[in-house]
């Protein structure tokens, strides 16, 4: 394959809009050409790199990585600047006793570990290229992931002892790049066509992988085991105590495909319901596995004829619930000149339920309105319905506006509170089009009708929803969500979350008087403190589901402080029951969990 450039001076690769001057067609030909074949034979997850890695190869692929592309940090917003939490952090090394607690730990409050995962990128933020073949940038959700947790222990006296740790999931890559000392991977996801496309191969070409494995959206545990996740690959097991990565769990070699970062433990059994979506074919399987986590009893290719970029998957006593909704990933489009992940408005939205042992063709099909939810608050049977809530949006808070948009009006307007009884939102201008509602669809089996509403107004935006983990997949009274700030978050172009929101799933809403809406309180934060991460966690002997508390990282942007939060799910609107000061900032991020195991160590 021969590839044309101009010459570089000093090591720095010219810059030109003029792709036809710069003579790099024959390289997009080529991309074209093999990304071609590779769709069709070439799963992304092979490792194409054992059959050119010479040591010359290896040589000449890097050399001219390092002489065509430049990476640059990408700009941080103004506001950025100012309230710097989305900023990555230093490892700790060893955990920090905690002694600043305002307010006390209840006497019935679990011990265990409170943890949350999010982006933490290892060279300092993250990065854009640029080269004769355009720019690519790594979008906001990218970032190596790092753990965060808080360890609750009590000694024979009761006596509470608190720890804090950090720690990065040192993936494969992760610890290829921090052999290297700098960034190696291209940003192969947004940005120029062409760009995004010479990453792509030459990611695969020099590592065998076309991005980076981040594994930094959330953490699970399964038959005593802990897990770090990102849908991109499959999970990386954790020492709990330590936070050291162990490896790859890939269920005794039965799973080698992505993973999703919500799987869900079906009720009774104890299986465990997982789904993987993937850029070429199969685009979307399913899978079951055994209570004890060592068999992979069930695997299906449910047969879509697109990617759909789904990030949960939903459980109920028998079935298996499948968003399929239109934000895709789509090679060819990228090839042909478009964005290689797309929210389009104007695709079909559709929900399938699967018996949990199913095949495609038992899927029953619900064709519902076409939206952007990433996550299910729960699905139940209801009758001769399947009942399933989520969070739902008009738009994709991802990827995001296309480089030649401005990203901070296009985020600014997204995040636009909706007014006061605008009921029926026109998102067509982009004002508040990932305003985030609690959303009901009703899906009845018998008679293949579907009936949507939304069960929560425009006061608040919410999302990063959690319930009691004994309801899932079973029907439940309860639920709990983050709090949108609209404001802060036009204001930022970044999405901050200002509190936390209580659903009442069987009170109607009297208060606000719409029609269709449950009953929410809320629990609203300080000004500038903003929340992330938070988890359920079941009081000690409970007996009704909302016996228990809240717990959550947050970031007071005013003092620099970051604290975890523990609220009384039965005094909701009260202050917490007690304010944990850590011994450093930590990062706005994504989801948590507490896990009710002994910490000693």
């Amino acid at each position: 394959m021969a590839i044309h450039v101009s010459c570089c001076v000093h090591g720095r690769p010219p810059f030109s809009d003029n792709f036809d001057t710069l003579k790099v067609k024959p390289f997009f030909s080529a991309i074209k050409t093999l990304l071609g074949e590779l769709r069709q034979v070439l799963p992304m997850r092979i490792d194409v790199s054992k059959t050119i890695n010479t040591t010359t190869t290896a040589k000449i692929l890097d050399a001219f990585v390092d002489s065509v592309f430049e990476y640059v940090d990408q700009p941080l917003l103004p506001s950025q600047l100012l309230q710097g939490n989305f900023a990555p952090v230093d490892e700790l090394g060893e955990s920090v006793v905690i002694t600043n607690i305002e307010g006390n730990i209840p006497d019935n409050f679990p011990e265990g570990v409170y943890i949350r995962n999010g982006p933490n990128p290892l060279f300092g933020g993250l990065k854009s290229t640029q080269s004769v073949f355009g720019r690519s940038r790594h979008i906001w959700i990218e970032g190596e992931g790092m753990l965060h947790a808080l360890y609750l222990s009590r000694d024979s006296d009761c006596k509470w002892t608190l720890r804090y740790n950090n720690r990065h999931v040192e993936t494969e890559t992760f610890k290829l790049e921090k052999q290297r000392n700098k960034p190696s991977f291209l940003p192969a996801i947004q940005g120029d066509s062409l760009a995004v496309l010479s990453a792509y191969l030459l990611n695969l070409l020099r590592f065998g992988k076309v991005n980076k494995y981040i594994s930094n959206t959330n953490v699970f545990e399964h038959s005593g085991k802990f897990y770090s996740i990102a849908e991109n690959h499959m999970p990386q097991e954790i020492d709990i105590l330590t936070l050291k990565t162990l490896g790859n769990w890939d269920v005794c070699g039965a799973w080698n495909r992505p993973f999703t970062s919500h799987p869900k433990r079906v009720p009774g059994t104890g299986e465990l319901v997982i789904m993987g979506v993937d850029a070429t074919k199969p685009f979307f399987e399913v899978g079951v596995l055994s209570a004890d986590g060592k068999e992979l009893i069930h695997k299906v290719d449910i047969k879509l004829n697109r990617c759909s970029l789904c990030h949960e998957v939903g459980v109920t006593q028998r079935y298996i619930v499948i968003l399929d909704f239109p934000l895709t990933i789509d090679i060819m489009r990228l090839v042909g000149g478009g964005p290689l992940i797309k929210y389009n408005k104007e695709g079909y939205a559709r929900i399938g339920i699967m018996r949990r042992y199913g095949d495609a063709n038992s899927i029953c099909w619900f064709k519902v309105e076409p939206n952007c939810t990433f996550h299910i608050l729960n699905s139940f049977e209801d009758g001769d319905e399947v009942v399933v809530w989520g969070c739902r949006a008009l738009e994709a808070i991802i990827p995001g506006p296309d480089m030649g948009l401005d990203k901070f009006d296009w985020y600014c307007r997204g995040f636009k509170p909706i007014g006061h009884g605008e009921e029926n939102v026109d998102a067509s201008a982009g004002d508040g089009s990932l305003f985030t509602r609690c959303y009901e669809w009703r899906l009845n089996m018998k008679t293949g009708q579907v009936t949507e509403r939304n069960l929560t107004g425009t006061e608040f935006s919410m999302d990063f929803p959690m319930i009691n983990g004994n309801f899932t997949g079973l029907k439940n009274r309860f639920g709990y969500t983050q709090v949108v700030d609209s404001i802060a978050s036009c204001t930022s172009g970044m999405l901050k979350c200002g509190g936390l929101a209580k659903l009442h799933f069987e009170e109607p809403d009297r208060k606000r008087k719409l029609e269709g809406a449950i009953e929410v309180e809320y629990n609203m934060f300080e000004k500038n403190s903003f929340c992330s991460g938070a988890a359920f966690v079941s009081k000690k002997g409970g007996v009704e589901e909302d016996d228990g508390w809240i717990i959550t990282f947050v970031h007071s942007e005013d003092t620099n402080l970051s604290q975890v939060y523990v609220i009384d799910t039965k005094k909701f609107s009260s202050d917490p029951v007690a304010k944990i000061t850590l011994p450093c900032r930590v990062p706005y991020g994504f989801h948590g969990a507490f896990m009710q195991i002994s910490t000693d160590t």
